[in-house]
Parts: structure tokens; sequence; C-alpha cells
């Protein structure tokens, strides 16, 4: 298969189902099972979409095939964040929520989606943005440029 034609398209509230569609896939790809833990992921998620959507602090987009059908997705959370070097701004971009649907997979929809999320960065001011990334995406996200922080995280109890 070769390099699918799509239209990548900013996110609105209504595609909200969507992108809760789209983050529980992920999860449960990388293999959080828990039907349980899930639900309570899709409901937190529901909530702070449905507000970030609307005042712009989460900026998504949708990849959709020529006929309409929804083929994959992302976004980038903008976080107010103090100053640090090498940044202009007070604020902060990761990229998160990165799916593309099983049929459309090695067919050039994340790549297309990560061009977007970064050219819309690059446009709005920011010098660096930032990802957690999967074992499968991350030679997609070196191939892009990105490389390894020294990001660490305790699990509080």
């Amino acid at each position: 298969m070769g390099v699918m034609e799509i239209r990548i398209r900013e996110a609105g509230v209504e595609d909200l189902k969507h992108i809760l569609r789209h983050r529980r896939a992920m999860f449960r790809e990388i293999g959080f099972q828990d039907t349980a833990v899930l639900d309570r992921v899709e409901g937190l998620s529901r909530e702070y979409f449905s507000e970030a959507l609307r005042s712009g602090n989460y900026r998504g987009w949708i990849a959709e095939g020529l006929n309409g059908e929804i083929v994959g997705g992302g976004g980038i959370v903008i976080a107010n964040w103090p100053g640090y070097p090498g940044e202009n701004l007070a604020k902060r971009a990761w990229i998160l929520n990165m799916y593309t649907e099983p049929g459309a997979r090695r067919r050039g929809v994340a790549k297309r989606l990560l061009e977007k999320m970064i050219e819309w960065c690059q446009i709005n001011g920011f010098h660096a943005v930032s990802l957690h990334a999967s074992s499968e995406g991350r030679p997609l996200y070196e191939s892009l440029g990105f490389e390894q922080t020294n990001e660490m995280m305790l699990k509080l109890q």
C-alpha cells in the first residue's frame, strides 16, 4: 500500500467523539485492557477536551480519507509554563492523542498530522514541542527530528 490521500483539518468540539475514541484505542493498544480504567480515562478526557477545545488550550487535527472517513487524529496541549532557556513564550506545547486507524497505518497519515502540528507550533512562535512516544511511534518521531529528553516520572499512590 502506498501513501494514502487524506485531508487534514482542525478538530472542533463536534469531533469530541472521534478524539475520545482515538484516545481510548491508543491506551488499549499500548496495553491497558481494564475496561473500568479505560472508562475512567474516557470520562476525565471528555471533561478535559470539552473545555480545552473551546478555550484553545487543546488544538486538535483530524485526518480524513477522501471519502470523509476519519482515519486518524492528534493534537497539542498548550499549557501555561514559566520561561525556560530556548523558549520565548510563557507556554509549553505537547503533542498527544496521536492515533491512526489500523487500516490506514504505514500510509503517511501520522506523518502528515505531525507535520501539520509542527508547522502550527512554528507559526505560533514555539521553539520546541514535546511528546511521549510509544515504541511503535518512536521511529517516526525520530525521523522528524524528535530527540530523547531527561524527563522522569514518580508514580504517587
